[in-house]
């Protein structure tokens, strides 16, 4: 049953269109991703189906009455108030015990004893946990997700992934994570130059579907151009034709009656032919197959740092705590130049603490850091709300390289990574989270490095640019240190780990799904050896049993007595060292 309709709905702000001809339907129980480049309109869409803002032009028709709508907005949204709201509510309804059993589930303990100080502190990955379990508690008809798995560890992503799946309602997914939503949708709405677009099926298969409607309207725009030049070519055919007939039907005509009437009729014919084809071709340019516009590319581009020395990062024995909280303890580990080094571990396990010790702004509690005093360190941090929102895109390239050849750079770089003029007079907060990530990535770039540590570097990217700097991080060759939830991302682009687990740091020796396949193996092997312990331990307790009945039947002193008394002991010894073992 249809639940929303959209129909021609437009929507602008100043002269800026960012909607245009927005059309859909939106069945019960349906799991849509909505996608596009960033500032394509995607959280303007939201908000016009939340009732935030109403459309210029267009219906948005909510066809069940009193549809209940969940939204989760991005986690920079929300103030420390907003979450005091959610954590102190004491009351007793059902509601409330959901959300205390999801955020307890989301590894978030005792959250409605937490005070101002503890709620200002939030990490990304705790906002998101805390918002999201607060929307999922009050049992929404329709789920409106705004990058949900911003900031969300692996861990995270798979819960969220899981409860998706059991969710009952509608479920409308913006979200550049392409693992997260080949997992949880089944369509793709699209939206691209304020137009919408369905496909049908995950976002695997939107990628080939869209890349295959591109090629086929290629293939139709070039035979059409073919038709088109055969036209042009009549055309002009015809028009040196009615050229000489005119000529001819001015001359005199002395041998032939009729001579220049003849030439007119014919001259006056081919205009005809001619004004006949110049009428198709119009018609071709109103309603014919238009060329596939091109898809946009973004340029991240690294110079290539000269390699010095071998060793860039060395621990020994490193531990750090704060209060009782313990991140990490005797974890030794080494990182070498050239490197490309992922990151893995649940919130809070101590990765962006171990970037703030390697940038020297806080210590080891024990043990030996050591960093090369030749690295030139590049830090990309996921705080994206850090940029002067009053300056300029301009503004804040001329303050940080006020000489022309580095100014001139950097505006290439940026026209590089889709950033027009226009654009770059715009002041910062006028720009969407994934431009503003473009712009820190833009000046980490123009810096002189030899290090990359990037946390959370696709955060709110659209996948174009994720895609994009994908392909710039691969090719990169200098050392690389990165921490990111979008799988895909991490796979494609480091071939080491550092692994967070048990307050240890251990450093694994290949990707993540070739790690990911291991710990798999180990878990299976694991539940294997258990189950075979298990049937052991009964096979022996069997006996034991057995031994126990036989005993029975004869008294202290007896052959028989003593060799079974001999046995059960050896039993009780084997299963001992069955569960020691």
């Amino acid at each position: 049953m249809t639940i929303l309709s959209c129909r021609g709905v437009k929507k602008a702000f100043g002269d800026l269109d960012v909607l245009k001809n927005i059309q859909f339907d939106i069945a019960s129980g349906e799991r849509i991703g909505l996608v596009g480049m960033n500032g394509a309109g995607k959280t303007t869409l939201a908000n016009l189906i939340f009732g935030n803002i109403q459309p210029d032009e267009g219906t948005l028709i909510h066809h069940r009455q009193g549809m209940k709508i969940g939204y989760l907005l991005q986690s920079t949204s929300y103030t420390v108030n907003t979450f005091y709201r959610m954590v102190a509510s004491g009351d007793e309804s059902d509601s409330e015990h959901h959300f205390l059993e999801l955020t307890s589930h989301l590894g978030l303990k005792k959250v409605q004893e937490w005070d101002s100080e503890r709620l200002s502190g939030l990490s990304g990955g705790e906002k998101t946990k805390l918002a999201i379990a607060h929307i999922w508690a009050s049992k929404p008809d329709v789920l409106i997700l705004d990058e949900p798995t911003n900031h969300l560890d692996f861990g995270g992503v798979e819960w969220l992934i899981n409860e998706l799946k059991t969710f009952t309602g509608t479920t409308l997914i913006i979200s550049h994570d392409r693992y997260f939503l080949d997992q949880s949708v089944e369509r793709i709405l699209e939206i691209e130059d304020g137009i919408s677009s369905n496909y049908p099926g995950n976002y695997t298969f939107y990628r080939e579907e869209k890349n295959r409607r591109i090629q086929s309207q290629l293939h139709h725009y070039e035979e059409q151009r073919k038709y088109e030049q055969k036209i042009e070519t009549e055309i002009e055919r015809l028009k040196n034709w009615s050229s000489k007939a005119h000529r001819e039907s001015t001359k005199k005509a002395e041998k032939h009656v009729g001579f220049k009437e003849y030439y007119r009729v014919k001259a006056k014919k081919m205009d005809n032919q001619v004004k006949s084809r110049i009428k198709r071709l119009e018609k071709i340019e109103i309603e014919g197959v238009k060329k596939p516009k091109e898809e946009v590319k973004v340029n991240f581009d690294w110079d290539q740092p000269v390699k010095r020395g071998k060793r860039i990062v060395e621990a020994e024995l490193i531990s750090k705590a704060y209060g009782d909280r313990v991140l990490f303890r005797n974890s030794s580990f080494y990182i070498q130049r050239g490197e490309k080094i992922g990151l893995l571990g649940p919130n809070g396990c101590g990765k962006t603490t171990l970037f703030e010790m390697i940038l020297g702004r806080t210590r080891a509690d024990s043990g030996e850091l050591w960093v090369s005093p030749t690295a030139n360190i590049s830090y990309l941090t996921q705080d994206v709300t850090d940029l002067n929102p009053e300056r300029t895109v301009l503004d804040l390239l001329h303050e940080a390289h006020p000489l022309r050849e580095q100014s001139s750079k950097a505006r290439t770089l940026l026209a590089g990574m889709g950033f027009n003029e226009a654009m770059l007079r715009k002041p910062i907060k006028q720009l969407s989270l994934g431009e503003r990530t473009r712009v820190k990535l833009a000046q980490l770039i123009m810096e002189e490095q030899d290090l990359l540590i990037l946390d959370e570097p696709t955060n709110h990217l659209d996948l174009v640019s994720r895609e994009q700097l994908e392909k710039t991080l691969s090719s990169y060759s200098g050392t690389l240190l990165l921490v990111s939830h979008d799988k895909y991302f991490l796979e494609a682009t480091c071939d080491k780990l550092l692994v967070f687990a048990n307050n240890k740091i251990q450093k694994v020796e290949v990707g993540y799904e070739e790690y990911k396949t291991r710990a798999e193996q180990k878990k299976t092997a694991a539940k294997e050896k258990k189950e075979e312990i298990l049937e052991q331990k009964m096979i022996i307790e069997n006996q034991i049993i057995y031994v126990l009945g036989e005993i029975s039947k004869y008294k202290p002193g007896d052959s028989e007595y003593e060799t079974l008394d001999q046995e059960f002991k050896q039993l009780i010894k084997q299963k001992q060292q069955l569960l020691e073992g």
